[in-house]
């Protein structure tokens, strides 16, 4: 029987083999409109000396959860919150058929945020590069438990050519081999995913096992302040958190509440 994540990568391979029969590189260079803007970095964005780290995400629903915001929910004003309240950077789920977003998403966060963009979906194939760079996005997200270790390294070297920076997602210690000199930053998912269990501890334990030269990202399963101030103890630069915003009834107001308790002594 397959896992959600195995469902997932299947339906994702259909979808990218669509795409490839009907557009190409040069497809995507017309359809943008600002296709040679230089990017946003999200790793400078991160390390600055009084950023909160926080990576602030935008999305639809989950497949464990369910649906957060509704489809013709706009992803707009809540990006704006987040610029507005001290996000380092935000996330755009793309995925539709597990996570109700779309492509259309990134570009109308980019109009309004001067944030870096990251485009968090499941990449199997160059082509998704462009479509994050055509859709304005300044990084992409590559997961280790879909990729093997070549191929990791084939597409954040595309990713390079367009400027896109690079977060590789880890969970396990035997994918620290997936680590490549173009990884920009490396996160490690607290949930588990093909449970979808969440071990803050697990994660803390992996993350002294990475390279010092890569920005380390903690994701998912973040709640409250003192788990960040635990994952920033254990070294963790960057905290992707989307599903505490997301679930409430007003995520930019959570969002403002959240920061505010941060900053606190």
């Amino acid at each position: 029987m397959k896992n959600i994540l195995e469902e997932i990568v299947a339906v994702k391979k259909r979808e990218v083999e669509y795409k490839k029969y009907f557009a190409d590189l040069d497809w995507y260079k017309f359809f943008s409109t600002d296709f040679d803007r230089k990017c946003i970095s999200l790793k400078e964005n991160l390390l600055k000396e009084k950023s909160t780290g926080i990576i602030a995400e935008f999305k639809r629903k989950s497949p464990s959860k369910g649906w957060f915001k509704k489809e013709d929910y706009s992803a707009p004003a809540i990006i704006m919150c987040y610029e507005q309240y001290g996000a380092a950077g935000v996330s755009v789920l793309t995925d539709k058929e597990f996570f109700g977003g779309d492509l259309p998403d990134l570009t109308v966060c980019r109009v309004v945020t001067e944030l870096p963009i990251l485009r968090k979906d499941f990449i199997i194939d160059e082509i998704q590069m462009l479509e994050a760079k055509a859709y304005g996005a300044d990084a992409i997200l590559l997961i280790a438990a879909i990729l093997s270790p070549k191929r990791v390294e084939e597409l954040a070297t595309e990713a390079k050519k367009y400027g896109l920076e690079v977060l590789l997602e880890l969970h396990r210690e035997n994918e620290l081999g997936h680590i490549c000199n173009e990884v920009d930053m490396v996160g490690i998912n607290n949930r588990n995913l093909q449970t979808f269990e969440v071990d803050i501890d697990h994660s803390i334990k992996l993350s002294k096992q990475l390279p010092g030269d890569k920005v380390k990202i903690s994701e998912s399963g973040i709640d409250d302040i003192e788990t960040i101030k635990k994952l920033k103890d254990a070294g963790f630069q960057g905290f992707l958190i989307g599903e505490k915003f997301m679930k409430e009834p007003h995520p930019g107001t959570a969002f403002e509440q959240f920061v505010q308790k941060l900053k606190q002594p």
